[in-house]
């Protein structure tokens, strides 16, 4: 579909895809990647996995938004 055969309510509904996915991107970064630190940090007893867990999942899921609707 060119840019002049789109509508605007085509326009409306990218733009509410794109501010449900990236909330989601970064909830769900924070949950995969902090609930492995959490796991790890169980399992070893060293507690800094969980915190780094969760910013590693932050910066992962600000990359693949950066990615997906940055370019």
């Amino acid at each position: 579909m060119s840019e002049k055969e789109r509508s605007p309510e085509q326009d409306g509904r990218d733009f509410a895809n794109a501010a449900w996915s990236i909330p989601s991107y970064l909830i769900s970064g924070m949950i995969i990647w902090g609930g492995s630190g959490w796991l790890l940090s169980r399992w070893t007893g060293v507690h800094a996995f969980f915190p780094i867990g969760i910013i590693i999942g932050v910066v992962l899921a600000i990359y693949l938004v950066y990615l997906k609707y940055g370019r």
